[in-house]
């Protein structure tokens, strides 16, 4: 039958997103080690493009006396990096599943840790495609100064771009990140190489340190003292590399099999890659007494000019950075949906969030991601240096939450060298708590208050979701084992009428009532959605509503509307000889006590209804059931 497609933004979205994938090739969009090391690593390799500016830049406050803590710091944070490298590598084994920081810290420590480390999460995942986004538009404006007053218009536009991107699906965002992930870890390389070279025979000559002091002395008007609290910040700015390691172990099953195992290898390939570029670009910056100042060239981009010149390899090495950066938020885009669908299943957010899209993807958590990222771009003009500050936070305490909960995981396991293992966790747990507690003192000031009372707020959100779908469900359970009863059908008259259920609790059972009522004809339709239900569904159906009939619609690529309009459609056909019966489609919904509420509800049913009326069925009816 055909489909009325409004202003054709049907055929939009199909030439923007693709056409629907069936459930069935679900195993197709698993993901080999290469790509998935660009998938889920662009996040973590990409803080290459500014973690060590980040340093440098808080460094530079202090003069070239400032500037020379820049490899000790670099240090501390690879030894970290490979902690905690180290500490994921048994988290991935333990939950082959999926073992992300809030479903370890909700398993082992509760549901307050885990809904801590889940908002601790939510929030690092959007500062993350934020914070990716302005950085590649950085990478572009030092290329392209007179680019520099459409900043946030180009954020926002290659946000745009990412969220299109992630919505055609795992193996489209595959393809596309791909190159870009490899051409910028090669051009990165190429600079450390080239760059320690040309310094060990003498081609290039560092900075003076009067020079150094003299650029930064012109930005911070007066150089302050090297001290604990400077040391402190430069730390934390440079942690923002470790951010993004996690994703590995929350997506294992992106993996193809045996899932676990290739997360591993992944996982230590990305933290080798990360560390050595990482610390190569520190010891490349300090070699040639590099600085950087805030919203100037990017360092990056002065050490892509001081060792490959003005030539097509800067081009390459900047246009390789700004797309990885642009794309690294695609490390968000594939575990923030996921966590969310997490939270959804567990009722701390609402369901539509467990629902999976036309392309196989959690296509509402992609587009809360977007909102979200978009709305921080926005109230932070693009710039990296203000939203790094609100960066590594959330992660790092998520970090210590997991790292903790996976200790009482072994202890409650205790299976053959659990000592060693949770020794492992215990000490990953107890250094990652430390970095917490110096990214908190060192950024509570500039930004970091913000995650802190952020964190309490989603939590208590997420547990007034929680309360309210407990009270739902309790108002609509049945006893379902016992045979309901019905009213009378009309003696004379009545229509033939369609009721779909979802599920069979009272709220729709009043409006089987009520169809039963009017009927001269009644249908019961259950769309199976291929979440394996269906059977069970049947069952209860046929030991509590025998006489009503129930037919199943396969929906092999997940739609409720697409197999009830052609449904209702034949349904109409067939009884159109009668120009005074008109057919009737009954929906139940929920009236909720509160407007907020019928977020969490109703939303399958109003675009149900709309896309009923739009075809042209003429009596769509509501049976409503108070909450």
């Amino acid at each position: 039958m055909a489909r009325v497609d409004f202003f054709g933004l049907g055929r939009l979205r199909r030439s923007l997103i693709g056409s629907p994938l069936p459930t069935s090739a679900q195993a197709e969009e698993r993901l080999n080690n290469a790509e998935a090391l660009a998938v889920l690593s662009s996040d973590a390799l990409s803080s290459v493009a500014y973690a060590t500016q980040e340093i440098v830049l808080v460094l530079g406050m202090a003069g070239a006396a400032g500037l020379g803590f820049t490899l000790p710091i670099t240090g501390l944070i690879i030894a970290l990096m490979l902690i905690v490298a180290i500490s994921y590598r048994q988290t991935i084994k333990a939950y082959p599943q999926g073992g992300g920081s809030y479903r370890v810290s909700h398993e082992n420590l509760g549901d307050v840790p885990g809904l801590v480390a889940g908002a601790s999460l939510a929030i690092d995942y959007m500062l993350t495609v934020a914070v990716s986004t302005a950085a590649g538009i950085s990478a572009l404006t030092s290329y392209f100064p007179a680019l520099e007053p459409f900043r946030v218009p180009l954020c926002l536009l290659g946000l745009g771009l990412l969220m299109v991107a992630n919505l055609r699906g795992v193996r489209s965002s595959a393809q596309l990140l791909s190159a870009p992930t490899y051409v910028f870890m090669a051009a990165v390389l190429t600079v450390v190489v080239m760059g320690l070279a040309k310094v060990l025979h003498g081609d290039l000559a560092p900075m003076a340190a009067s020079q150094q002091d003299l650029i930064m002395a012109a930005e911070h008007r007066e150089l302050s003292a090297v001290s604990i609290v400077l040391l402190m910040r430069a730390f934390s700015s440079g942690c923002a590399a470790l951010t993004g390691i996690e994703a590995i172990s929350d997506s294992v099953m992106a993996f193809k099999p045996t899932e676990w195992k290739n997360a591993r290898r992944v996982l230590t390939v990305m933290v080798v890659l990360l560390a050595t570029m990482f610390g190569g670009m520190s010891v490349l910056a300090q070699k040639l007494g590099t600085v950087y100042v805030e919203n100037g060239p990017t360092l990056l981009y002065q050490l892509g000019q001081q060792v490959l010149g003005n030539g097509f390899l800067l081009l390459v090495l900047q246009i390789s950075t700004l797309l990885i950066l642009l794309l690294a938020a695609n490390t968000a885009y594939a575990d923030f949906p996921r966590l969310a669908n997490f939270l959804a299943q567990d009722g701390y957010l609402p369901r539509q969030l467990t629902s999976l899209g036309d392309r196989l993807v959690f296509s509402n958590g992609i587009l809360a991601l977007s909102g979200f990222a978009g709305l921080l771009l926005i109230v932070f003009g693009g710039s990296v240096t203000r939203l790094i500050p609100l960066y590594a936070v959330g992660v790092f305490l998520s970090f210590t939450l997991s790292q903790a909960g996976m200790v009482v995981h072994w202890w409650r396991d205790r299976a053959a060298g659990w000592i060693g293992k949770a020794l492992v966790n215990a000490f990953g747990s107890l250094v990652t708590l430390m970095v917490t507690g110096v990214l908190l003192f060192s950024k509570f000031t500039h930004g970091a208050w913000l995650v802190v009372v952020a964190i309490p707020i989603l939590v208590m959100l997420f547990l007034a979701i929680k309360r309210h779908y407990v009270q739902v469900a309790k108002r609509l359970r049945l006893a379902t084992d016992k045979r309901l009863s019905l009213p009378p059908a009309p003696e004379h008259g009545g229509a033939p009428v369609v009721v779909l259920v979802g599920q069979l609790h009272r709220g729709s059972f009043e409006a089987v009532r009520y169809a039963h009522s009017i009927a001269r004809e009644l249908v019961a339709v259950h769309v199976d959605l291929g979440l394996g239900k269906a059977e069970a569904f049947q069952e209860q159906w046929r030991r509590q509503l025998p006489g009503i009939p129930l037919v199943i619609l396969e929906s092999p690529y997940r739609s409720l509307i697409d197999p009830v309009l052609d449904f209702v459609g034949s349904f109409e056909v067939e009884h159109k000889k009668d120009r005074d019966t008109f057919c009737t489609v009954v929906l139940p919904v929920f009236v909720t006590r509160h407007r907020w509420e019928n977020i969490l509800h109703n939303q399958s049913t109003i675009a149900l209804r709309s896309a009923l009326r739009a075809q042209g069925t003429r009596v769509v009816t509501t049976v409503g059931f108070y909450l």
